[in-house]
């Protein structure tokens, strides 16, 4: 294992997201003060509970993993497109490194700065909502196979991409409206019997009925079901990056 070559990649990659600090964590926490003053406060004031927890609060988990799967995504996703872009990826498959320390860098690098924000919207919503965690370690556990998860959903998506706008299609296009369908501000249980089940194809569903778990105990989905997804989730990811290597599928063309 070439830890200097890992080493570099990733203070590399965590120098990038620090030269932008101001707005890597004001943009989200204003983002989530705006959410939680429209939610919390609007609509809250009309749904006073949600299975037996305040809206103020039942929503957290649902905004924690919004920001997270979005900038984990993005950053992963930019940040191996962009040496491709200026054609530095050459350079790097050239170098003594494999494909599995190239991948442990990059996404690495991008679920360290997604778990940064996510940290950062949890403390905000304590300036918010009284806020209770009863499985302490099994939200930071979801909240780290969350962050490395869609890391490397990004990390195809950036190999992916043959264009800017292609950069950012999938994550505007298919993992916000999932994350938005997927009870981030609602309990599935809240829908009609058949718009239930149709939820229920959504992956997304069991990622954030696992983390809501953790915070109150109370969950859309049984706890194992969504460890079992997000596990499913993530051996398809490391298939794909895999077969991309193996073909230099978008890498070498």
């Amino acid at each position: 294992m070439n830890f200097q070559a890992i080493k570099a990649i990733y203070v590399f990659e965590m120098a990038r997201f620090f030269r932008t600090l101001a707005q890597s964590f004001l943009s989200p926490v204003l983002s989530t003060s705006l959410y939680f003053v429209v939610f919390g406060a609007a609509i809250g004031s009309r749904i006073e509970q949600v299975d037996g927890v305040s809206y103020a609060a039942f929503i957290v988990p649902g905004l924690i993993m919004l920001s997270v799967m979005t900038q984990a995504t993005s950053n992963a996703s930019f940040g191996i497109y962009f040496p491709k872009f200026i054609g530095t990826i050459y350079e790097l498959l050239s170098a003594p490194i494999s494909f599995f320390e190239i991948v442990i860098g990059y996404v690495g690098a991008a679920a360290t700065k997604a778990l940064f924000v996510g940290i950062v919207i949890l403390a905000t919503a304590y300036f918010f909502v009284d806020l209770q965690i009863a499985h302490p370690i099994a939200m930071l556990a979801f909240l780290v196979l969350t962050c490395l998860s869609f890391s490397l959903l990004g990390f195809i998506i950036g190999i992916w991409a043959q264009n800017f706008e292609q950069l950012q299609l999938i994550p505007l296009l298919v993992i916000t409206p999932l994350v938005f369908l997927g009870g981030s501000f609602y309990s599935i249980s809240m829908l009609p019997p058949a718009w239930q089940t149709i939820t229920l194809f959504n992956p997304v569903v069991y990622l954030i009925s696992g983390f809501r778990w953790s915070f109150f105990g109370v969950a859309d989905v049984d706890i194992w079901i969504s460890l079992m997804a997000i596990g499913i989730f993530t051996g398809i990811c490391l298939g794909v990056i895999w077969w991309i290597f193996k073909t230099g599928y978008r890498i070498r063309s």
